[in-house]
């Protein structure tokens, strides 16, 4: 430095010292500059403080030889004590220069301005809040200083100023925001100690509000919850849950919204193998509880993006049983919050509804970019989802129908996605439909094919949820239409029931609009028929489905939507079905089904005595596809007591082609006559003059079988049928008398044509036989296939 170079006021003695490489003689050097800077204030001389200020400033402070440079940051920190609480007059001359040492190469002298700025701050405390920021700046690059003195040194100017910004008020927030959000994102270890420690002391200030801020620096705590150090993640911890506790007093401050968004990014885990990212995600999980339970209906706007982090947590395992918990709560928390006023909300919106909109088009409640893409046909989808707004400026809340309905599709159609999280699907589904019927009706036709497709699923649970949500689409009343369509005659006209303990204000139907509907059966609503049609499709299609999971899907239907209804329309449909022999298996299934389980006691019983019009058309049209398995059209003769019938029908076995199969089919028959649903067929052996043909078609069955095990258990049994001699009593001729009124009085009721069935039962087989001939023939054609 310039020793001849003009310093005044400073002396040349002081110059000289102040460029000393001894610290002591720099500190003389520094007591000089305080005694003088002392009188500068007692005489009021603002200007050669100032100039003394800017003299230590630039000449020393900022000057490239380091001692010097130690000189300028020991003669500012006199200035300032010198000065007092008059040094918030001249805070700027003497900061700024000490901050731009904190960058110096050298770690003594960013030692020294860390020193300095201390004693600065400490003699002017609250007057330096105005430059909090450039402290703030400093001090946090400090906080990553690889020396130990200077981290330590930086570590007392940084107490002492929390201690400044506790005592006080007049904290600018509002100016620290904007550096703090920036700052958060650093993913050094020092400096995001540094970060939160200075969060937790601001959030801890009663009169500063930094809840109102907290969309800002959110995302950036939620990156800091992920740091390696176990320490920083617990002070995270900590501070996160003083912002949860502060959300759950004051609620209606809270900016919802506006974080939302941040919660479903941080509830989808990218990276499973990082265990700070179990931490992250459960804590954004429990947040995200909290908003639902807090925000209730606020949030529906915002429900296809929960429902995007909330699903997949459902199929967890015990190893993130907490997590798993809270999306739990979640999800049932948000579906409560769905309630019939938002089907309502259908009438008030298409009032409003622009006239250029075409007829018919779903109205989407968001912007279709901002919409997941949950088509069926996609893939690829996106781990990450936002929360979208419906409207800005929309004063209503309203559900966002269209996005969950995606999301709901997307994981329905996602093979990877776990049993619970389908459940869960499924509910969602049920539930919407319960709730909005109307709205949903829109989309029925892109979730129809995957709701039909889960019916393959392999878990028994994840099948029943999926029956139920079709049911409730083919018997929903929101989902009638005129259009339909049957494979019966207009004849036989059946309304279809509705099964008991169905839900409130859901109406069987009834009168014309049913019978306009379809002529035989008409559907529930429009989708009922296509369903039934879609059903058996897929059997056909997927035999192992009809072979493993075939009757139990049926049962349920049968509860579900009543059993007349299932077994009406599968009929009707499978009497036009061209696969004869799928119609043959699939005939033969339901027919187990009618006559073994449990679900179908009602109906055996509705069968048992044709003593109603509805009674007998039934029982037509079941007989017409009944045909296609003709053991099955025997069997449904000794449920509906059409023995005569029975009996001319087998008298007709002798012409069909007995087969292995066939023979099976008789032995399991013979099987069910011993069972209990037969207990009345077997009780009617015991009046062998009134059922004559009932003997005869059992004797029948017997000349059928090979000798064995059936013939025998069939044989023994028709050893014990009386003699007609011996069961006579004196009161017979009046027994006889009624049962003749009885008989008649069923035939008045069942206007069944007997020959009419029986000519259709010999087409149906001869169609069967046909079609068994070009079989074999093309077989025998193969060149493969030889004799041997």
């Amino acid at each position: 430095m310039n020793t001849e170079k003009d310093f005044s006021p400073l002396t040349p003695n002081i110059v000289r010292a102040l460029n000393d490489k001894l610290y002591e003689k720099r500190k003389v050097a520094a007591l000089e500059i305080e005694k003088l800077v002392r009188e500068f204030v007692a005489q009021n001389n603002s200007t050669q403080i100032r100039h003394v200020i800017q003299i230590l400033a630039s000449e020393f402070a900022l000057s490239q030889h380091p001692h010097s440079r130690k000189g300028g940051l020991i003669g500012l920190a006199a200035c300032s004590i010198a000065l007092g609480k008059d040094s918030g007059l001249y805070l700027k001359e003497l900061i700024e220069p000490v901050l731009t040492c904190f960058n110096d190469s050298d770690s003594r002298l960013r030692y020294y301005a860390c020193e300095a700025l201390y004693n600065i701050v400490k003699v002017a405390r609250g007057a330096v809040l105005p430059h909090f920021n450039l402290l703030f700046d400093g001090l946090s690059k400090l906080a990553a200083d690889p020396d130990p003195n200077v981290k330590s040194g930086s570590e007392l100017l940084d107490r002492l100023l929390k201690d400044i910004v506790t005592e006080s008020n007049k904290f600018d927030l509002v100016a620290f925001v904007p550096l703090l959000r920036e700052r958060i994102y650093s993913n050094n270890q020092y400096a995001r100690q540094f970060i939160i420690s200075w969060i937790h002391v601001l959030e801890s200030v009663p009169n500063i509000n930094l809840l109102d801020y907290l969309p800002e620096i959110l995302d950036g705590l939620f990156q800091i919850l992920g740091d390696n150090s176990k320490e920083i993640r617990r002070t995270c911890e900590v501070v996160l849950g003083e912002f949860l506790k502060e959300i759950k007093k004051t609620p209606s401050d809270v900016k919802f919204a506006e974080m939302a968004n941040i919660l479903v990014i941080h509830c989808q885990v990218a990276d499973e193998t990082k265990l700070t990212n179990d931490l992250i995600q459960l804590t954004a999980m429990t947040w995200m509880r909290e908003f639902i339970q807090l925000a209730g209906r606020a949030v529906l706007p915002y429900s296809s993006g929960i429902l995007t982090a909330v699903l997949p947590c459902l199929s967890y395992d015990d190893r993130k049983k907490n997590t798993k918990e809270a999306a739990s709560a979640c999800n049932h928390s948000l579906m409560k919050l769905v309630t019939p006023e938002d089907d309502e909300e259908e009438e008030k919106s298409e009032s409003t509804e622009s006239p250029t909109k075409k007829d018919g088009q779903p109205k989407t409640e968001v912007d279709s970019n901002d919409m997941l893409n949950a088509s069926q046909e996609s893939v690829g989808f996106s781990n990450i989802s936002f929360f979208t707004p419906a409207s800005a400026d929309r004063p209503q809340v309203t559900l966002d129908l269209d996005g969950i309905v995606q999301v709901l599709g997307r994981h329905l159609h996602d093979s990877s996605t776990g049993m619970m999280t389908r459940i869960a699907v499924l509910k969602w589904l049920y539930h919407l439909y319960i709730k909005t019927p109307r709205k949903m009706f829109r989309h029925t036709d892109s979730l129809f094919p995957m709701l039909l497709k889960t019916l393959s699923d392999e878990s028994d649970e994840v099948i029943l949820k999926d029956l139920e949500v079709l049911a409730e689409i083919a018997s929903s009343p929101a989902g009638q239409s005129d259009q339909g369509g049957s494979c019966d005659s207009a004849d036989n006209k059946l309304v279809l029931k509705v099964p008991e303990g169905a839900k409130p204000g859901q109406q069987p139907i009834t009168g014309s609009k049913a019978a306009d509907s379809s002529p035989s059966t008409p559907s529930m609503n429009s989708y009922f028929y296509k369903f039934m049609i879609n059903l058996l499709k897929r059997f056909s299609l997927e035999r192992k489905l009809l072979e493993n999971r075939g009757a139990f899907i049926i049962r349920q239907l049968c509860l579900l939507l009543h059993a007349e209804n299932i077994f009406h329309s599968m009929a009707d449909i499978l009497l036009k079905e061209e696969d004869l022999k799928f119609a043959s298996t699939m005939v033969q299934t339901l027919n187990t089904i009618l006559l073994t389980s449990a679900e179908l006691f009602q109906l055996r019983n509705q069968l048992k005595d044709l003593h109603t019009q509805e009674s007998c058309a039934l029982f037509c049209c079941l007989y017409r596809s009944w045909c296609h398995n003709p053991v099955a059209t025997v069997s449904l003769c000794f449920l509906t007591q059409n023995y005569k019938h029975a009996y001319d029908l087998i008298q007709k076995f002798g012409d069909l082609e007995v087969t292995v199969d066939f023979l099976m089919e008789v032995d399991k028959l013979v099987q069910l006559i011993e069972s209990p649903i037969f207990t009345y067929l077997r009780l009617q052996l015991l009046d062998v003059e009134n059922n004559p043909y009932l003997i005869k078609a059992l004797y029948g069955l017997l000349m059928l079988l090979p000798q064995s095990q059936a013939f025998q258990l069939l044989s023994h049994r028709l050893r014990c049928v009386p003699n007609p001699e011996l069961m006579r009593t004196v009161e017979e001729s009046k027994y006889m008398d009624s049962k003749q009124q009885v008989a008649s009085k069923r035939a008045s009721h069942t206007q069944v044509d007997y020959n009419e069935l029986l000519q259709h039962f010999d087409r149906v087989q001869s169609k069967h036989l046909e079609v068994r001939h070009q079989r074999s023939g093309r077989a025998s054609d193969h060149p493969d296939r030889k004799l041997m």
